[in-house]
């Protein structure tokens, strides 16, 4: 029996003193828990990175024909290929503008006969001028004179000359396009492959 009272004295001697600790911790009137959480987070990560940029762009320079008195048109192009990007420009020519501008500086001088005889070296002027009745110069001759020369000599009235250079002048306008569309499809496929 001794041995029954001491463990229950050794019993609530550890009940008291854990129920003093935990009063002690926790205040009076206040209800407290105890959790006791443990975490362990391990991460890992392999992580490639890959840029794709596209290739630099091949710019057409801009051509640009600040004075107004010159007779020329820009024309610039690129071509941009995955390994090569290539531009070019230059400047053309403009014929009719310069036909203008001499038969304008012609008349200003006072040869007005010269002025017309420049003008109508373009097909247009030339039937526009025949139709008119007032036929274009030929070799110094006006009028009527002119005009019988110009009946005489076919083959040097302007669009004669024209057509016998340019091949494309007899075809009908389908058949230029034709022409022309093919060139075109030829050009943009030699261009693809270089």
């Amino acid at each position: 029996m001794v041995k029954k009272l001491v463990f229950l004295a050794a019993l609530i001697f550890v009940a008291t003193s854990s129920f003093a600790q935990d009063s002690a911790v926790c205040p009076e009137g206040y209800v407290c828990t105890k959790n006791e959480n443990s975490s362990e987070v391990i991460s890992r990560s392999d992580s490639t990175t890959t840029v794709k940029s596209p290739p630099p762009s091949a710019i057409a320079p801009s051509i640009n024909s600040a004075n107004s008195d010159l007779c020329t048109v820009g024309v610039s192009g690129a071509v941009q290929t995955q390994i090569l990007g290539i531009s070019a420009g230059k400047t053309v020519r403009d014929m009719n503008c310069e036909k203008l501008k001499n038969a304008k500086t012609l008349y200003d001088m006072g040869m007005k006969v010269a002025a017309v005889s420049v003008m109508c070296q373009d097909e247009r002027v030339f039937n526009a001028m025949m139709d008119a009745g007032t036929p274009c110069p030929y070799d110094g001759l006006i009028g009527p004179e002119a005009k019988s020369a110009w009946q005489a000599n076919k083959d040097k009235q302007p669009g004669e000359v024209q057509r016998s250079l340019n091949p494309l002048k007899d075809m009908d306008d389908d058949e230029k396009s034709t022409v022309m569309g093919v060139g075109t499809v030829g050009g943009l496929l030699l261009l693809l492959l270089l």
